[in-house]
């Protein structure tokens, strides 16, 4: 089982220099402490500086808000509906705003570091997550062949529900599949699926290497991607 990740404390940078994020929090909190006037302008100025589709939707929605006060201001003394529909306005500026601002904030001023980071950390979490899928199966392959057949595992190329983290069941698969392995030519699928019709299958990743006469360094990808069902 992959052992966990160490534990990190998170900082407000995430990876900016201080006076980065120090800016960057300080943009965000602008809606808050100007009660939701200075909420178009922070995102209009973001959209302009950055050129996404987002922050310029966003910035045209706040803007129409904006208008929408300005508009509302004069009579919202003497006309209750004008008075709750400016209230709207207002607090819709004041903290959708400024909860949208420091949700977008490290995309606005660390745009790189944001995508590296998170691109990064799904891409390991997600080899992580297939190593266990495989560790499972080829546990469940071991105590219980019987299902492990039933529920298909290592055949990409039948039907099935059960996720095996992608290996490939050697003794059975077709030679289509076969070549899915890392490192198997199409050659060298025909070659195993020829032997294996000869000795009624293989036991394990050495002796398929061994029996087939494949390249001594496949050996350690095809025991991490491959399982031996009889």
């Amino acid at each position: 089982m992959t052992p966990p990740v160490p534990y990190g404390p998170r900082v407000p940078s995430d990876g900016m220099s201080p006076g980065r994020a120090a800016l960057s929090v300080t943009w965000a909190a602008l809606p808050f402490l100007t009660l939701g006037w200075a909420t178009p302008f922070v995102f209009a100025g973001a959209a302009i500086w950055r050129r996404t589709g987002h922050l310029m939707i966003a910035s045209v929605i706040y803007l129409g808000l904006f208008a929408l006060q300005t508009v509302l201001l004069p009579d919202i003394d003497t006309d209750p509906g004008a008075e709750r529909l400016y209230g709207a306005c207002l607090l819709t500026q004041t903290v959708v705003g400024c909860f949208h601002a420091f949700l977008v904030r490290r995309r606005v001023f660390d745009p790189e570091g944001t995508g590296g980071v998170a691109g990064n950390a799904a891409a390991i979490g997600l080899v992580r997550r297939q190593r266990l899928l495989r560790a499972k199966a080829r546990e469940l392959a071991a105590t219980d062949p019987a299902m492990a057949k039933e529920l298909r595992i290592g055949r990409p190329d039948l039907p099935r529900r059960y996720d095996d983290g992608g290996l490939i069941d050697v003794n059975h698969a077709p030679a289509g599949v076969l070549a899915m392995l890392p490192g198997i030519t199409d050659e060298l699928a025909r070659r195993i699926e020829k032997v294996r019709g000869e000795t009624g299958g293989f036991l394990s990743a050495e002796e398929l290497s061994t029996l087939a006469a494949l390249p001594p360094a496949l050996t350690t990808d095809l025991a991490e991607y491959g399982v031996f069902l009889p």
